[in-house]
């Protein structure tokens, strides 16, 4: 999650939560991911058919993201790329975590990418 600029919260800090992201002003201003163990009292399970997308501010920030879950036991369900499928701007990856659920970062609104911290745009159409 760091690549996509959302740090992780305290153990313990909600209970038995585990959140990343941002939580300011007591939740009023929230983009977070957060995760339980399921209300119900049954074991979880992977969702079929659903997916978490979360907002990259940058290409680089969504390969960064594809680059950390792959080092921590993800997989790779789409190598970082241009969908355009979905949007010509539409840059995503996706991964699934140790247990199968799938993950999306998903940078919008860019047409062209900064080449190696060089400052020369690389156009990507």
């Amino acid at each position: 999650m760091a690549p996509l600029g959302l740090s992780r919260y305290p153990t313990g800090h909600f209970g038995e939560w585990i959140g990343w992201g941002t939580y300011e002003d007591d939740g009023r201003q929230e983009l977070a991911l957060w995760v339980c163990k399921p209300f119900d009292g049954e074991p979880a399970s992977v969702a079929n058919g659903s997916m978490i997308a979360l907002r990259a501010s940058s290409w680089a920030a969504v390969a960064a993201f594809h680059a950390a879950a792959l080092a921590h036991g993800g997989t790779c369900a789409g190598p970082p790329g241009v969908r355009r499928c979905y949007n010509p701007d539409f840059y995503a990856a996706y991964v699934r975590d140790p247990d199968g659920h799938k993950l999306a970062a998903v940078g919008r609104g860019f047409t062209s990418r900064i080449c190696c911290g060089c400052l020369s745009l690389v156009s990507r159409f």
